[in-house]
């Protein structure tokens, strides 16, 4: 049996076969319903089953299969046209376009045949009786693809001045075709003019906006329109990724990638689509395709990632370098092709010039994870626990030994941030001088010790043997103080490594014999101050290991020793920015020290001393080193409730911190100031904070940490702005890497949650509810039931769109019992309504319907029995038991509206219940029980006052139809005059506080129709 009996079962079959996704399987099911509708021996059925076939071809891999079945439908039309139906004849007519647009694309169809065919058109549609606009279309899609801008542009100009009728496309595909051929002419400005409506959602189509977001990227970047050429790639990849019609377009997001920087990116779209490298179906998509993966490997291998291993045809493995190689080949072939049908090189010219393209951008971060890839030999950057500064790329420009040793104590004695790898230039260039020269460099004893101390410094905690042998190197040198200070050093490195009593006994010597020779004379404070800063550090290491558990006696002998160092340099510091950065380090000692000790009015002492810090950096002219302050500064600051200073520290530490923050630090900060930007609302500054930080947590290879946590919270941004499309992109990136063990799973659920509503929003709601009920499998767990209750019911209502009640059924059912559990009635009775309706698409029927809403009415009922009588004796109890008092009224309120929303939808439910085929008493008594109920809402209603004026009025309008269905003329417009009233009484109010002045104007409308209709039925 095949289920196809009549004309109506293949009509439902043909139906159901056009939901299905595009591809070789509805393809194929199209050609089965055809042979299923010869069988029928109705013509009609023939010639719609041909039109389903002509359609699901077009919206396909195989466009070249659309002629036979054309070919075979004009000749019924020929032979007999009264076969078809206005439909089908409108169709017919239709199609005559797409046959023209696939003869363009199959370069084995002649160009005679191409212009051959316009002309029948043009005949075919002037007898018709349709006008020439969609004929000049065509004419300017065959023009504009030769090359021929002379004809295109009197074809366009004629396209656009013929009268727009049942044959002209719809208008946002005739809106994408005019801003297409702006944007090739590089009037990219008017292109995007022109497609704004389509864009906004006022023109929509089977393929738009899909086509008009892939076309808009380029010329977005060209106007330097950076966020929203970002925005329409997330957009719109996500419309064109289910499409397998859609190549060309696919491509432009390809390009996209590969112009912005985001090669990473454009790989994993090459890979979601092996077929496209080998579909034959639209030769013309597939050279444009192809010529992307040309430009997109052509940039990894500018990038030196040649032999990277990328996705291609099927059947072997590929290299960039290789895959571009074919691609190429692949595509200046078939542009060939095209060229020798043409007779031009137009189309070949076109696929070089695109294959040859340069960056627009050189990155564009896109808020989901795509790490651009590096050479092999490019040197990772590692994660950092804080925002820390980093060295620059360039090093010095000097190549002589005397310029880069001058340059090198330039930088360390004014605390340049690139001073290390001075010094390391140094030492390069001086054993490149002994090897060619076999002798000793000119380099005395305080260049080398200096040489070995810059080294120490390069190797952190594995530094204190290189320190210590920077001291020997300074005694060797006459510099018996600057030999302390570098012995304190290495102290200090030690205890970086955890051996801070070995630190203290090592440090010990220093700090007795630097301050004999300070008093002596002997060194300078420069020198002295060194070495207690040495000290103080692992005074302070100590403090910060007990991690709030330091002995007193410890946090007195570190702010003893920090105070000893501020009482030597403080206003001795001159221009010696050292000194200068010696007090700032001090002070921001002190902070740390007041902010540990657990007491608030400590803790702003900190955070005032952590900003004095910060200040004197900056005023030093090395604000890299206030960073790390300003960041502390901003934590304190958050914990203080002093949102605005985080906010200014957050703001001033990044800008401070300039090209010298490592990836992560950019990272960490970015993702703290969207949240505190966000915290106090601004959504829109918050979702570019965080797409920073997504971008540098990648860039550091923390992309599966904090890109997934700044993910996450960018991702949240975008659903609060309304971005759905967007959001979705980027919330289901950061579900790649969000885990309960790294980020929580409360991460985890809200994450889930925001892609649940962003699905639902853009209708796909059965990938909606699985998110929904992943979440919900997981907020099962916890302690607190509220979140799993909503989500189960935000999964149920998800599962009735999608088109299962039976399954939506279940989790409402879930949803109400934990509602009951929970004891809020509210969510009880909204799902048993939302059963109600459910049931009347089910087994359970009107019956079922029936005793699901009733059972929601009984339980307002018994809720607000529960709260006992209303409490009338008003104000002047004490402050608490008024509060009491207040909620209750409020719980009160609340439960009489949810009632009155009940009685009106049974009332709704009960006047739908009836069968379309039941007899007069059947269908009468459905509607008298449903005037019923929307009298009593309506009544419910009124005892709220003028808070429901808006749920009242629409009752009594409803109850008003009603009786107009029922025969009753004088009652229905008593109702609509009563509502008349209402809304004047409330208009001379100057409104009510339950209908603002829209809803006011609509129920008087409404009304207006009512009377009416009341008045023509009782003069019948």
């Amino acid at each position: 049996m095949t289920g196809i009996t009549d004309f109506e079962s293949l009509r439902r079959a043909m139906a159901e076969n056009g939901e299905q996704p595009e591809g070789p399987a509805r393809n194929a099911r199209a050609e089965h319903l055809l042979a299923e509708a010869e069988r029928l021996d109705v013509p009609l059925a023939v010639i719609e089953a041909l039109g389903h076939q002509l359609k699901v071809y077009n919206y396909s891999s195989e466009k070249d299969k659309m002629f036979v079945p054309f070919a075979r439908l004009l000749r019924m039309w020929d032979e007999r046209p009264e076969d078809f139906d206005a439909y089908e004849t409108h169709s017919l007519h239709w199609v005559f376009k797409w046959m023209s647009a696939g003869m363009l694309d199959q370069p084995h169809v002649p160009l005679a045949s191409v212009e051959k065919w316009l002309g029948e058109m043009e005949h075919r549609y002037r007898l018709a009786g349709h006008s020439e606009r969609a004929v000049r279309g065509a004419e300017f899609s065959v023009a504009a693809h030769v090359g021929d801008v002379e004809r295109a542009e009197r074809a366009f100009a004629a396209w656009l001045a013929a009268d727009r009728d049942t044959m002209a496309d719809c208008h946002a595909c005739e809106l994408h075709g005019q801003g297409w051929w702006r944007a090739r002419r590089g009037r990219d400005a008017e292109a995007l003019e022109l497609w704004a409506p389509v864009l906004e959602g006022a023109y929509t189509c089977a393929h738009e906006p899909h086509t008009v977001l892939a076309s808009s990227l380029l010329p977005l970047l060209r106007l330097g329109r950076l966020e929203e050429a970002r925005a329409h790639h997330l957009r719109g990849f996500r419309l064109v990724r289910p499409m397998e019609s859609m190549r060309a377009a696919y491509a432009d997001h390809v390009e996209f990638c590969a112009l912005t920087g985001n090669e990473a990116r454009g790989l994993e779209l090459l890979a979601e689509r092996p077929a496209y490298f080998t579909d034959e179906g639209q030769p013309r998509s597939k050279l444009e395709f192809l010529s992307v993966v040309a430009l997109l490997t052509g940039r990894l291998s500018a990038l030196g990632l040649g032999g990277q291993r990328v996705s291609g045809p099927a059947g072997r493995e590929w290299t960039a370098d290789e895959l571009g190689a074919h691609a190429r080949e692949e595509a200046l072939a078939l542009a060939a092709r095209f060229d020798a049908r043409n007779g031009t090189s137009y189309v070949s010219e076109r696929a070089r010039a695109r294959m040859a393209q340069e960056p627009l951008v050189e990155r564009l971060p896109l808020g989901v994870r795509a790490t651009r890839p590096r050479p092999a030999d490019a040197p990772a950057t590692a994660p950092a626990e804080t925002p820390a500064a980093a060295a620059p790329v360039d090093g010095p420009a000097a190549t002589d030994l005397p310029s880069l040793l001058a340059e090198a104590r330039r930088l360390s004695d004014t605390l340049q941030p690139h001073a290390v790898e001075a010094w390391a230039a140094v030492a390069r260039a001086a054993q490149a001088a002994e090897d060619a020269t076999g002798e000793d460099a000119a380099l005395d004893a305080r260049d080398r010790a200096e040489i070995a101390d810059h080294e120490a410094m390069g190797l952190g905690s594995e530094g204190a043997e290189t320190f210590e042998r920077a001291a020997e190197l300074y005694e060797e040198a006459g510099d018996p103080g600057e030999a302390l200070a570098a012995r304190a050093r290495a102290a200090y490195v030690r205890a970086l490594g955890g051996e801070i009593d070995e630190a203290l006994a090592a440090v010990a010597d220093p700090y007795d014999r630097v301050l004999g020779l300070y008093a002596e004379g002997g060194t300078g404070i420069p020198q002295a101050a060194g070495v207690l800063m040495g000290r103080a550090r692992i005074l302070m290491r100590r403090v910060q290991e007990a991690d709030g558990t330091a002995d007193p006696r410890d946090r007195a002998a570190a702010e003893s020793a920090v105070r000893e160092l501020l009482a030597l340099v403080e206003g001795r510091s001159g221009d010696d920015v050292r000194l200068v950065a010696r007090v700032a380090e001090g002070h921001a000692m002190l902070a740390e020290l007041a902010v540990r000790s657990g007491d608030r009015a400590e803790a702003e002492a900190g955070a005032e001393l952590f900003a004095r810090a910060a200040a004197e950096f900056v005023g030093a002219g090395l604000p890299w080193f206030a960073v790390e302050y300003e960041a502390r500064l901003a934590g304190i600051a958050h914990q203080l409730g002093d949102h605005a200073e985080a906010e200014r520290a957050l703001r001033a530490a990044l800008e401070h911190g300039g090209a010298f923050l490592e990836p992560v630090g950019r990272a960490q900060l970015g993702l703290q100031l969207a949240e505190v930007v966000g915290g106090r609302g601004d959504a829109e500054e918050a979702a570019e904070h965080a797409l920073e930080a997504a971008h540098w947590a990648d860039e550091a290879g923390a992309g599966p940490t904090f890109g997934a946590w700044a993910r996450h919270q960018l991702g949240g941004f975008l659903v609060r702005l309304g971005r759905w499309a967007e959001a979705a992109e980027v919330l289901e990136s950061a579900l790649a890497d969000l885990t309960a063990e790294t980020h929580g799973d409360g991460a985890v659920v809200q994450t889930q949650w925001w892609l649940g509503d962003c699905l639902s929003e853009l209708g796909e709601h059965r990938a909606a509810a699985e998110r929904r009920l992943q979440a919900a499998e997981t907020a099962r767990h916890w302690p607190e039931q509220h979140d799993h209750a909503t989500l189960a019911h935000l999964a149920a209502e998800s599962l009735g769109h999608a088109g299962l009640p039976g399954e939506a059924d279940t989790a409402y059912a879930r949803a109400g019992d934990l509602w009951r559990s929970l004891g809020n009635t509210h969510g009880l009775v909204r799902s048993l309504r939302a059963r109600a309706w459910l049931a009347l698409r089910t087994e359970d029927g009107p019956a079922g319907a029936r005793r699901l809403m009733a059972a929601a009415v009984q339980e307002c009922a018994d809720a607000l029995a529960a709260l006992g009588p209303a409490d009338g004796t008003g104000p002047g109890a004490p402050d608490a038991e008024g509060a009491a008092r207040g909620e209750e009224a409020e719980a009160r309120l609340r439960l009489v509206f949810e009632r009155g929303h009940t009685h009106r939808q049974f009332g709704d439910l009960l006047a739908r219940s009836a069968p379309e085929d039941a007899d007069d008493e059947t269908i009468s008594g459905a509607l008298e029980e449903s005037l019923a109920e929307m009298t009593e809402a309506a009544a419910v209603f009124v005892s709220l006052g003028e808070a429901a004026l808006a749920p009242r009025t629409s009752a009594e309008l409803a109850a008003g139809w009603l009786e107009a269905d029922l025969g009753r003329p004088a009652r229905a417009a008593a109702r609509a005059r009563a509502v008349l009233r209402i809304c004047a009484a409330a208009e001379a109010r100057a409104g009510a506080e339950g209908a603002d002045e829209k809803t006011l104007g609509e129920r008087r409308a409404e009304a207006d129709q009512l009377l009416q209709a009341a008045e023509e039925q009782r003069d019948r």
